[in-house]
């Protein structure tokens, strides 16, 4: 399969860059690039590319305002965000962005992207729904991409035990690992389906099920016993959470 491919990033060493390790992939064939986001539109509506590597920060429309205007166009690319910042992941999985690459990017890294374009270019081709949607995303999340080393992983948002605050970021704690989140609890929260999860504590979020039991220490102070062992104070604020669990 050869893949029509647009490159749209600001930064003239990053387009040279991409353009090498695009060379360097047998499925990808480069039709054009551009340096801003009113560009890449114009250059999207007329080529219509397969697939858009986008940059998302960019001056006047960026990246994310690209694949949104995308989506209105009725244009059906694929897109794969290509970005030195990892905190735009939840918006751009929300746009049904085919994958979320961290520069610098590297050469084994592109190759992944490129199978995951194929395997939804395949489905596209037997589907009328668009790569891009402006579309809402579902009312709970159903998984999260968090920072891995160089790339982003899925976690599953059933596969999470709980969550802790640590200042600006969520640490996601998924059995014996953890991953960190840049997002506040109160917008993870929203996000989290209620009848799986229940808020605690201002720091800490839990899976209904990951809790054995509660118990209180005699003078007004309750917590939650974990299955992994651990415990979880429950603070004055959230213990009608607790409680409404138990139907009480």
């Amino acid at each position: 399969m050869s893949i029509r491919t647009m490159i749209v990033d600001d930064e003239p060493l990053a387009v040279e860059r991409l353009q090498m390790l695009c060379a360097r992939e047998p499925r990808i064939a480069l039709v054009g690039t551009a340096t801003d986001g009113e560009a890449a539109l114009r250059l999207i509506e007329g080529l219509k590319p397969d697939l858009v590597l986008l940059d998302i920060a960019m001056p006047l429309l960026d990246g994310i305002g690209v694949a949104r205007a995308v989506g209105r166009m009725g244009i059906r690319p694929a897109v794969i965000f290509v970005t030195a910042f990892e905190g735009f992941a939840v918006e751009a999985f929300d746009l049904a962005a085919v994958d979320y690459m961290l520069k610098p990017v590297a050469h084994d890294r592109l190759t992944r992207a490129v199978d995951r374009v194929e395997a939804a270019l395949r489905n596209q081709s037997n589907s009328d729904a668009p790569a891009i949607t402006s579309e809402p995303s579902p009312e709970w999340a159903e998984e999260f991409w968090v920072p891995h080393r160089s790339e982003l992983i899925r976690i599953a948002t059933d596969q999470i035990d709980r969550i802790e605050a640590e200042r600006d970021y969520m640490r996601l704690h998924v059995g014996t690992h953890s991953y960190l989140l840049h997002q506040t609890i109160s917008s993870l929260e929203e996000r989290l389906d209620p009848q799986q999860f229940v808020r605690l504590h201002r720091s800490h979020i839990v899976r209904r099920d990951h809790i054995a039991r509660l118990r209180h220490d005699g003078s007004g102070v309750w917590f939650a016993a974990l299955t992994d062992g651990g415990e979880i104070r429950i603070g004055r604020t959230f213990l009608a959470n607790a409680r409404a669990m138990t139907g009480r």
